[in-house]
């Protein structure tokens, strides 16, 4: 493998975005393939981050760091991984619920699931079940992934299932539910 892959993995780990950034573009101007560089160089230092983080070994400020420079070095590789054909592995619907305005845990569930090859579409925050349903079929998803911070705003997650069964896509899609109040 060429060392090139770690120093972008390493940089990424440390959260130095312009770094991770002039490493992609010098593994671009070496001519290496844009989906190595993603996999075995940005992704792989994600994966170690995301180690990290699970075991209790940082937390989410270098997660976050770490996020940005994975999102300056995926930018550049963007173009060429759809100039090589190379497509995501499936659609992902990601919002926090109505009422609720916090999106840190979202953030980073969208950069690991696009890390891991998804594409996400992001809805933001205080989405109505109304809207996450609309999206996703518009969108063709096969994931809805609902977040919540407040207890008062986890039963929206539940408006979300009846109003998918009731848009009779239920069947069709996956969702998933998190946030501090899933702990339970």
């Amino acid at each position: 493998m060429n060392a090139l892959y770690n120093e972008i993995s390493t940089a990424l780990q440390d959260g130095k975005t312009k770094t991770v950034a002039e490493l992609v573009e010098k593994a671009i101007a070496e001519g290496l393939p844009a989906e190595e560089i993603l996999h075995n160089g940005l992704l792989a230092g994600m994966e170690i981050i995301s180690v990290q983080f699970q075991e209790g070994e940082v937390y989410v400020p270098e997660v976050l760091v770490s996020a940005r420079a994975m999102n300056a070095g995926a930018a550049l590789l963007k173009p060429l991984l759809a100039e090589a054909g190379v497509t995501a592995v499936g659609k992902v619907l990601i919002g926090t619920v109505k009422g609720d305005l916090h999106d840190i845990g979202k953030n980073l569930v969208k950069l690991m699931m696009e890390g891991k090859g998804l594409e996400v579409i992001d809805i933001g925050i205080d989405v109505p079940p109304e809207s996450f349903i609309q999206t996703a079929v518009e969108h063709n998803c096969q994931i809805i992934a609902c977040s919540a911070l407040l207890t008062t705003t986890m039963d929206e997650m539940k408006h979300i299932v009846d109003t998918a069964e009731k848009a009779g896509i239920r069947d069709k899609v996956k969702i998933m539910v998190g946030g501090a109040p899933m702990r339970k």
